[in-house]
């Protein structure tokens, strides 16, 4: 039986282990081809011209895993047995619902679209330990970022207002302008705030709301627009100064 690639994944009432593989890897579309290629039930070819092959083999081990170790149940035409001369024959077969047990209770994050209705899949989503683990390590590392920002605006926002006192004290401060080092120390900050704000973490997920150096402006100038300096054309040239800046330093 052929798949339309638009359709979803073909169930059968049992499945040989390669057909189940394929299947479980979402490669029903190339299924003719790898059932041509296969010559013996367990050792499939290192290479196949199709995508994720290597996913395709290591289902194909982990079913064969199962029979060998009593977990999942075999037969012959999807009438179960112990005949362990089956092992090697491609007549070997597994019932949907006990592969579907199987996939439950030993790999409960796998959820293949042939083995479970779209509604299991939204209802009962599992992560795996490891997946948790690397969430709450993403996290921590997302709040670490967030509290550095807020240390970082905290800063530049004292600086600011001890730069507007200033200001009022001396007139003249336009004719003073900030050393070298003090200014490229500004512009590193402003731009390190840039990129953070602007990035993401190794997972895709945005440090933050702010998708383009035009939003950030925006909304500095909506807050803060009546303070000297807060203007589009002042902070996009700052902001890309900042930012080159910032290449030169670490380049």
């Amino acid at each position: 039986m052929h798949e339309n690639k638009n359709d979803a994944p073909t169930s059968k009432v049992f499945y040989r282990p390669i057909e189940a593989s394929i299947r479980w890897a979402g490669l029903l579309r190339y299924e003719q081809v790898i059932l041509a290629s296969v010559l013996s039930p367990r050792n499939l070819p290192q290479s196949l011209d199709c995508p994720r092959w290597g996913e395709l083999r290591l289902y194909t081990d982990r079913i064969y895993d199962g029979i060998l170790n009593g977990e999942l149940p075999f037969g012959q035409n999807g009438i179960t047995t112990r005949d362990t001369a089956l092992i090697e024959s491609l007549d070997l077969t597994v019932r949907h619902v006990d592969l579907k047990r199987w996939m439950r209770q030993h790999y409960p994050e796998q959820r293949p679209g042939f083995l479970f209705s779209r509604s299991e899949r939204i209802a009962h989503p599992v992560i795996s330990l490891e997946t948790g683990q690397a969430m709450l390590v993403e996290r921590l590392a997302l709040k670490s970022a967030l509290e550095q920002c807020k240390r970082q605006m905290r800063e530049l926002q004292e600086q600011h207002d001890a730069l507007l006192k200033q200001s009022t004290v001396i007139p003249a401060c336009a004719q003073c302008p900030i050393s070298d080092r003090a200014e490229a120390t500004y512009l590193h900050i402003i731009g390190t705030m840039l990129e953070l704000m602007l990035g993401q973490s190794p997972s895709g997920t945005p440090y933050s709301s702010f998708n383009s150096q035009e939003a950030i402006a925006t909304a500095m100038i909506a807050h803060h627009g009546e303070l000297m300096g807060i203007t589009d054309r002042t902070l996009q040239a700052k902001f890309a100064q900042a930012r080159r800046k910032l290449r030169a330093a670490v380049s």
